[in-house]
């Protein structure tokens, strides 16, 4: 089996990823050391867990954490691929560590966590954190890694399945929150978990499908072979040439100007950067329009989901 090298290019976006990945970790730690924590709130997860356990017992919630994801990680191997559970592998390290870190750097020298905000802000600190929570777990998805615990279960899910990321944790989480009241007592702490939960699914999903927001040109013109060529050669991007029959009427449309179609998806080579610009070619009279759109996946294969605007150039 032969091995080939990887290619700078390869290798910058991989330390991208993994940089990103340290940033999403630490906004996810920070989140749960400085507000959560403090104000004994929880939500799902096995980070959930560990804080139920923390709660309960004073056990630290970084070793429940670690000690859960390392039994999970082993069904992430096979279903996952090699690069998800390397990230995910780096990013419960990383969090068992932060968690660690951003508690000893919060806390009192009684080792008590400080309630930043002041007491009876249980409310606010729950939206702060939620929103650090779900911050930090969008950066990791998109640098496809995980934190894992549910994290696992709902990317394995999504990978097959059109069903958001946030909505499976929310639905694998659930018993986790509601078990937190066999702790307090109280369902006041239960509520306040899932309006975490909600929070955190709801930013996650945001940066996630922002991320994942592409778009294609459409150009009409006589001259598309030339527009064609200059497209290739300028901005090194791939063209298709449509031209379609009515179905009305059954006769082809656009003779003599079919309808060139280009794609600008979210992985974009390193050094190029979207410039709408780029594809405006005042020389040869045309029609440009410009569409976003969102990849969805479903069991039929990747169809287009039209929630954007169209804008012509």
């Amino acid at each position: 089996m032969q091995i080939t090298k990887p290619t700078k290019a390869e290798v910058t976006r991989e330390l991208k990823d993994y940089i990103f990945i340290t940033l999403g970790l630490i906004s996810y730690a920070l989140g749960w050391a400085a507000f959560l924590i403090p104000y004994q709130i929880t939500t799902g997860g096995t980070t959930g867990i560990g804080a139920i356990i923390y709660y309960a017992t004073g056990f630290p919630i970084q070793w429940s954490y670690f000690i859960i994801n390392a039994v999970l990680m082993t069904f992430a191997i096979k279903i996952l691929g090699p690069k998800f559970s390397i990230k995910t592998t780096f990013a419960i390290f990383g969090l068992t560590f932060f968690l660690w870190f951003f508690q000893l750097l919060v806390n009192g020298s009684d080792g008590v966590p400080p309630q930043l905000l002041g007491e009876g802000q249980d409310f606010m600190a729950c939206l702060i954190g939620a929103a650090m929570c779900g911050a930090g777990l969008g950066i990791v998805f998109n640098c496809n890694g995980s934190t894992g615990g549910t994290d696992i279960i709902a990317a394995i899910i999504h990978k097959y399945k059109d069903v958001t990321l946030g909505r499976m944790i929310m639905a694998c989480d659930f018993i986790i929150i509601s078990s937190c009241y066999v702790v307090f007592h109280d369902w006041r702490r239960v509520i306040f978990g899932f309006v975490t939960l909600f929070v955190i699914g709801f930013v996650l999903d945001y940066i996630v499908n922002s991320a994942r927001q592409s778009v294609q040109f459409f150009i009409f013109s006589k001259e598309y072979e030339k527009i064609a060529d200059r497209i290739t050669k300028e901005t090194h991007r791939g063209v298709t040439v449509l031209d379609g029959i009515g179905w009305d009427s059954k006769q082809r449309e656009g003779t003599g100007r079919p309808c060139l179609q280009t794609p600008i998806g979210r992985n974009i080579p390193d050094g190029e950067r979207y410039r709408p610009e780029r594809f405006h070619f005042p020389k040869f009279r045309h029609r440009c329009i410009r569409r976003r759109f969102r990849p969805v996946e479903s069991e039929i294969g990747t169809c287009i989901s039209h929630k954007y605007k169209e804008n012509i150039i």
